[in-house]
């Protein structure tokens, strides 16, 4: 019986043992509710002060206004914080990228992507795989193999330099971060506006309406030149059925591009459009009925561009065509700027910039009506 007894005894000082274990964890638990409680508490209460701000949002209030070095951050080159710039917070670079989307048109429509260098290439094929007819036994010949060709959108480096007086840095009543953030959005979005539409390509990105173009068919031109609809007219539409050049310009565009597309103008190009009616009296044109709806023409979202040119001899003032798979923008995704409050005393100067490209990768996937 005492042989036997003993691995009972022994089972039931384990237990013991892991009761009390359970117990100590129980204890520790309570302890971590209670101090969690007390945490969230002290989180709710408002702030006396009448403004709640977090310790990065003053950090980098006091960087700004005063230059301190407490702001921690990335030099530009790499090296030191006093050789370069110092990364934007998360918080203003988000409120740059919202007021680009909303200001430039062509980077809303078209395929954006996050670079980490400026050695962006996107591999597009210039043909496809020929095939044949044989017998049953018949032997099978080789076939042409599917080509490549490198593209390397045009890049260049996209800048904004606003300044402001220290004593108005020193007004606490002044939100530096809005007006930095929405002097910085801007310019920016002037300049990329453009740059999409008729930038040349050298140090910023090649504009569509820069690129090469031709009147001959998708089967015919070389990679890279857009075709052109002429309109008959110098500088104007026909004067008898002009929507009919619209309609050519959307059959130009071959069906499964036209799954996406767009017609981009100007508001002046957008005033004659929408005046035109067809045989019956309709307007073409049918206006968008709901808030941030775009109006439609033929069927496809009108997108109003003002860097489009005015029609005028010869000019490319109307483009149609799926502008996700016709254009590229590339970006990287940090925007970098240095305060300098050395180079014009007593103004100091927020220097900002931005890696940017673009440039036409499809050329099937857009057409420009040409008013020649």
């Amino acid at each position: 019986m005492e042989f036997k007894a003993d691995p009972l005894e022994a089972s039931f000082s384990t237990l013991q043992q892991q009761n009390d274990d359970a117990a100590v964890l129980r204890a520790e638990v309570d302890a971590l509710k209670t101090k969690l409680r007390q945490s969230l508490v002290a989180a709710a209460r408002p702030d006396v002060s009448g403004e709640a701000k977090s310790a990065g949002d003053e950090t980098f209030n006091a960087f700004l206004r005063s230059g301190d070095l407490a702001f921690e951050g990335k030099s530009a080159d790499n090296s030191s914080g006093a050789a370069g710039g110092f990364s934007i917070p998360r918080e203003i670079d988000e409120v740059i990228d919202r007021a680009l989307v909303a200001i430039s048109p062509i980077r809303r429509i078209s395929n954006v992507v996050k670079v980490g260098s400026s050695n962006y290439r996107k591999l597009i094929t210039t043909g496809g795989t020929p095939s044949g007819w044989v017998g049953t036994e018949a032997l099978r010949p080789e076939t042409a193999t599917p080509t490549f060709s490198e593209v390397v959108p045009a890049t260049g480096e996209l800048y904004a330099n606003p300044a402001a007086s220290q004593h108005m840095l020193d007004d606490a009543q002044f939100d530096v971060e809005a007006w930095l953030a929405n002097e910085i959005a801007t310019e920016f979005a002037r300049a990329e506006g453009y740059a999409f539409i008729k930038g040349s390509g050298v140090n910023q990105p090649l504009g569509f309406l820069s690129s090469p173009n031709a009147i001959t068919a998708d089967s015919a031109r070389p990679m890279g030149t857009l075709q052109t609809i002429g309109t008959g007219v110098a500088g104007a539409f026909p004067a008898a059925n002009p929507q009919d050049k619209l309609v050519d310009l959307v059959q130009s565009l071959r069906q499964p591009y036209r799954q996406g597309a767009v017609f981009v103008m100007n508001s002046a190009t957008a005033a004659m459009v929408r005046k035109m009616k067809t045989t019956d009296g309709a307007f073409i044109w049918q206006p968008g009925m709901i808030a941030g709806q775009p109006s439609t023409l033929l069927g496809y979202p009108v997108i109003e561009a003002e860097d489009m040119p005015d029609i005028a001899a010869s000019s490319l003032s109307i483009a149609f065509g799926n502008f996700k798979a016709g254009y590229i923008i590339t970006e990287r995704a940090e925007t970098s700027i240095l305060r300098d409050p050395y180079t014009k005393k007593p103004y100091v100067y927020f220097y900002a910039t931005k890696r940017l490209g673009g440039q036409v990768v499809n050329s099937e996937a857009i057409k420009l009506l040409k008013f020649a």
